[in-house]
């Protein structure tokens, strides 16, 4: 099929950006010698986790039981639940997953650990320590606590305390203050592995990274594997971080130009029911994506299925004309579309569910 056969809006994904992507990670992590277990919060997609596993990576990362049952469902070994679990309902959950996958989580509190002893009765459970390096959302504080919660998973014989957990969303890689963020992060980091020997405690696994300063985690000393998401697709806000080009953005929206009724502007048939509402995070934040080969055409606002192109003199767009627009966070965008497809220049070749989206629980 055709690209311009497809009815919109749709969720696009060129695939041989996607395998550049996929083989550039995975090239890195293999010459620094790091574990890549991907994010799969970016594309929530069963056939795409495969690939990645295919390409290099050793396991994935969920957020939610929701996407560790998708995943272990397909067949997908190595899952790390990067999310603290609480209550029965998800005790009872992550017990059954455990049936059918290997699998890791983390956390930050004695209820947490409580929480998932419960599922591991009879079983074997490894378990990391969350600690806050500067992101402020999850995670201990650097210090003693994490040393104190590492002994309390150990004392329980069916959890293994592995090692610790850290995001590094906060880090940029801009040439003002990425090697410094790098720098403190070492000494942080560097201050608690010492904590840890000195209590004789091993820490086999220290997990970290995040698509922006993926690129930077040989710099961090200790850093055992990374868990980027965003790197499969590539996203606007992406582009205005400076960790990717345009070029490398594998993820767009095809959209049709729906009316011209209002001079100097456009209106598409998709809107934050398409594309999410999500604001541009860096650059001059204005706009809510990028519309291929319309450099100066500014995506200005949405309604629920409005969208609405700011022209400047000269351009013109046709009614029924088909766009690619690629979106500030291609992440919540994925989350919106019930199915991707890939395409290869201008001919759809494959086609996924997107089967973890909307697994919020």
């Amino acid at each position: 099929m055709q690209l311009n056969e497809l009815d919109t809006p749709a969720l696009l994904i060129d695939l041989d950006c996607m395998e550049d992507n996929l083989n550039r990670m995975a090239t890195y992590c293999q010459e620094k010698n790091i574990e890549l277990r991907p994010h799969i919060k970016t594309h929530k997609t069963l056939g795409l986790a495969k690939r990645q596993m295919e390409s290099g990576a050793c396991g994935i990362t969920v957020a939610k039981i929701g996407e560790a049952e998708i995943m272990s469902e397909g067949g997908i070994d190595g899952i790390l639940l990067a999310y603290p679990v609480i209550g029965r309902h998800k005790v009872r959950r992550l017990a059954a997953i455990m049936e059918r996958s290997r699998l890791v989580v983390s956390l930050d509190s004695e209820e947490a650990v409580d929480w998932v002893s419960q599922a591991a009765i009879g079983k074997s459970l490894e378990v990391l320590v969350e600690i806050d390096f500067g992101m402020r959302r999850c995670g201990l504080p650097p210090g003693g606590n994490p040393v104190q919660l590492a002994k309390f998973i150990d004392a329980k014989p069916e959890l293994e305390f592995k090692g610790l957990m850290l995001y590094s969303g906060h880090l940029s890689p801009d040439l003002d203050g990425g090697i410094g963020a790098v720098n403190r992060l070492n000494s942080e980091l560097g201050m608690q592995l010492e904590m840890f020997s000195r209590e004789g405690i091993d820490v086999p696994v220290v997990t970290g990274g995040s698509t922006p300063s993926a690129y930077y985690s040989h710099l961090v000393e200790g850093l055992t594997e990374i868990r980027p998401g965003t790197y499969i697709f590539n996203d606007r806000n992406t582009v205005e971080f400076g960790a990717c080009s345009e070029s490398q953005c594998a993820g767009s929206v095809l959209v049709t130009v729906v009316s011209t009724a209002v001079s100097g502007q456009a209106i598409i048939d998709g809107g934050s029911k398409t594309f999410s509402s999500d604001s541009l995070m860096s650059g001059n934040g204005i706009g809510h994506g990028i519309v291929k080969g319309y450099p100066d055409v500014v995506f200005t606002k949405m309604n629920e299925e409005h969208g609405y192109l700011q022209l400047p003199p000269g351009i013109q767009l046709e009614i029924g004309q088909q766009l690619q627009i690629i979106p500030n966070h291609i992440c919540t965008c994925v989350n919106m579309h019930d199915r991707v497809w890939g395409t290869r220049q201008k001919e759809v070749v494959d086609e996924w569910e997107i089967s973890a989206r909307g697994r919020i629980r």
